[in-house]
């Protein structure tokens, strides 16, 4: 059975029968098992733990050419522009564009 997600994906669902055959595949697996509830329980995260601190995601526009120079450098180029970004607001403050104030 075919549907569509909301994204306009196209998910092949097995039907009824299909389903049965992959259980039944599953089962006589002697490497593969169903979980018992008190195994489930024991399951921990796989990956990257939660970071405390989190950063915002944003877009924004660069030149092409700071962008090429950074990403020249290899993993981790987008660190390396905040550090940058980082670096500057130390010795400057980002009051207004251009170093100009706003007039209301």
């Amino acid at each position: 059975m075919k549907s569509k997600s909301e994204a306009k994906w196209q998910i092949n669902v097995p039907d009824p029968e299909e389903n049965t055959a992959i259980n039944a595949g599953i089962d006589a697996d002697p490497d593969t098992y169903e979980l018992s509830e008190q195994e489930f329980k024991h399951l921990r995260r796989v990956g990257r733990p939660p970071a405390t601190i989190t950063k915002e995601r944003v877009t924004i526009r660069l030149s092409p050419d700071v962008v090429g120079s950074f990403r020249s450098t290899g993993t981790g180029w987008q660190t390396r522009i905040n550090n940058a970004l980082r670096d500057w607001l130390r010795e400057h403050k980002p009051t207004e564009a251009n170093g100009e104030k706003k007039t209301n």
